[in-house]
């Protein structure tokens, strides 16, 4: 799973370009899971892990608290969340999950990115076989070691646990996360720079080539530009 973790850092480092557009993205999200549920995270748990997901990418509380309190008013604006699998250059896979008030708006503008960039999109499980949710826990300035020791403390299991770029990354079942982040938190964890569910590729398959390299990285470009998409998974190792 080691090489996993390259995917995440390269669309962090890509949506770190556009600040707005991230704001802009959780701002909506922040206001569909609260709307759904209640406005408060400690009773609402998908609630609870945008917002953790919002403070590793730095989003300002004025925008967070806008979304809850539009939540809180009644907001009549409604959004589905879709996902879209594709192919790309060379046999690449990617799945496009999408929130959006306009179905076929969204869809024709998904379905032509994949056309206009060397792509197309496949049925619903054409691709997603090839992949397994996890989610993906970072904390900075501490030890594979350490977080192995608190883990085994509070009884949890993680699937992998690895150090990189200084910094260790847990990966665990989806339903597992709040549980291992409290864990951590008990620990003395007060940040945390990743905290992401991630739909990670079971095997990873590199490009032949720079021409199509460059291919698949304008694809995932249009995808990503999309203001409905708010993730793009792929099986590509572009290291």
């Amino acid at each position: 799973m080691g090489r996993k973790w390259s995917n995440i850092k390269e669309k962090k480092a890509a949506r770190d370009k556009n600040v707005s557009r991230i704001y802009a993205k959780f701002g909506r999200k922040i206001y569909m899971v609260a709307k759904d549920g209640e406005p408060d995270p400690e009773s609402n748990q998908a609630l609870k892990f945008v917002l953790e997901q919002a403070k590793t990418y730095n989003v300002p509380k004025h925008i967070i608290d806008k979304a809850i309190d539009k939540a809180k008013g009644g907001g009549e604006e409604s959004y589905d969340e879709l996902r879209y699998e594709g192919f790309g250059p060379d046999g690449s896979m990617l799945i496009v999950d999408a929130l959006t008030n306009n179905v076929n708006r969204t869809a024709s503008e998904v379905r032509a990115a994949f056309g206009k960039n060397s792509g197309n999109m496949g049925v619903s499980g054409s691709v997603a076989y090839m992949f397994e949710q996890n989610a993906v826990i970072g904390i900075a300035d501490v030890s594979a070691e350490d977080v192995m020791e608190w883990l085994m403390e509070a009884d949890l299991d993680a699937r992998d646990i690895l150090e990189e770029d200084n910094q260790v990354i847990i990966y665990t079942a989806p339903e597992e996360f709040h549980v291992v982040q409290e864990a951590l938190k008990q620990a003395g964890v007060t940040e945390f720079t990743v905290a992401e569910f991630e739909m990670l590729p079971q095997t990873e398959t590199q490009l032949p080539n720079e021409e199509s390299k460059e291919k698949f990285e304008k694809l995932v470009d249009a995808l990503e530009d999309l203001d409905d998409v708010q993730q793009v998974y792929h099986n590509v190792d572009l290291n």
